[in-house]
C-alpha cells in the first residue's frame, strides 16, 4: 500500500505546497504516495463554524476545541493504524530514525495546530503524538508538517533517482555529511581535494569519514555524544 498522509488543518489551501513539484510532485502524481488536506472548519457543529475558544484559567490566544477536533480526526482515521501526529514545539525533536519508521509504515495522520495550542483532552483521548521539528515557534503546523512530509517522501521506494542518495546524507551514519565537490577542478583559486580525485576508492572513503567526524565534532557534538549512549532519551539532557 502506498504512503498515505492525511492532513487535519485550517489552511488546506497550503498542501501540498511545495511537495506537489520536483521529485515528490511526480510521485504523487504517479501514486506512490497520496495526501489528503482536510478543512477542520467542517467538523463545526455551529453556523459560525468555530473551532476555538478562550484557554480556561485566562490567558493571552485561543484554545483549539477538543469537540471539533476529536470529530475530524474520528472522521478520517477510525482505527486505520496509521500514527497520528501532532505538529507542536513542546513535542520530541523528529529525527532521521522517526523519519524512516515512518516511511516503513502505512502513512500518518498530521493535525496541525494553531492559535496557543490544542485542547490536553484530545491529544490524551485520540493518541496523539506531539511531535516537533525544532526549538522555535511558527504561526502554525502547516509548514512543519511539510518538513516532516518532505523528510518521509523523500525516502519511500521510488521517489528519488538514486535510493544511495538516501543512504550516504546527514544523520543517517548519526555523522553530519562531509563537504561535496564538483567540476570545475579550480574555483577561485580553490581546488578540489587530490583524494577525490585519486581513484583510490579506500582513501576517498576514510577521508568522507574524517571529515564527517570533524565537521559532526565541531557543530553538532550532541550527535557524537548520542552515538555513546544509543540507548539514552536524546530528548533528555547528558548528565555530566
Amino acid at each position: 500500500m502506498p504512503f498515505r498522509a492525511t492532513v487535519l488543518t485550517l489552511y488546506p489551501e497550503m498542501f501540498p505546497g511545495h511537495l506537489g513539484v520536483s521529485l515528490a510532485g511526480k510521485a504523487l502524481e504517479r501514486g506512490d504516495w497520496s495526501m489528503e488536506a482536510v478543512q477542520i472548519r467542517d467538523f463545526a457543529g455551529d453556523k459560525h463554524r468555530t473551532v476555538d475558544d478562550t484557554p480556561a484559567g485566562g490567558g493571552a490566544g485561543m484554545v483549539l476545541k477538543p469537540d471539533v477536533l476529536a470529530r475530524a480526526i474520528d472522521h478520517v482515521a477510525a482505527d486505520d493504524g496509521r500514527p497520528r501526529l501532532l505538529m507542536s514545539p513542546r513535542g520530541r525533536p523528529l529525527t532521521q530514525e522517526r523519519v524512516r519508521a515512518l516511511a516503513a509504515g502505512p502513512g500518518a495522520v498530521i493535525v496541525c495546530g494553531r492559535f496557543e495550542g490544542v485542547d490536553q483532552r484530545v491529544i490524551d483521548t485520540r493518541g496523539l503524538e506531539e511531535v516537533s521539528i525544532g526549538d522555535y515557534i511558527l504561526s502554525g503546523g502547516e509548514p512543519a508538517a511539510l518538513v516532516l512530509l518532505d523528510a518521509v517522501v523523500r525516502i519511500l521506494p521510488g521517489v528519488m533517482g538514486n535510493q544511495l542518495s538516501g543512504v550516504h546524507e546527514s544523520f543517517e551514519g548519526g555523522l553530519l555529511e562531509h563537504p561535496h565537490y564538483t567540476r570545475p577542478q579550480i574555483f577561485e583559486g580553490h581546488e578540489i581535494p587530490a583524494v577525490l580525485t585519486s581513484g583510490n576508492h579506500a582513501a576517498v572513503a576514510q577521508w568522507r569519514e574524517a571529515t564527517a567526524r570533524r565537521l559532526t565534532a565541531e557543530r553538532r557534538p550532541d550527535l557524537l555524544e548520542r552515538a555513546r549512549h544509543p540507548k539514552r532519551d536524546p530528548a533528555q539532557p547528558v548528565k555530566k
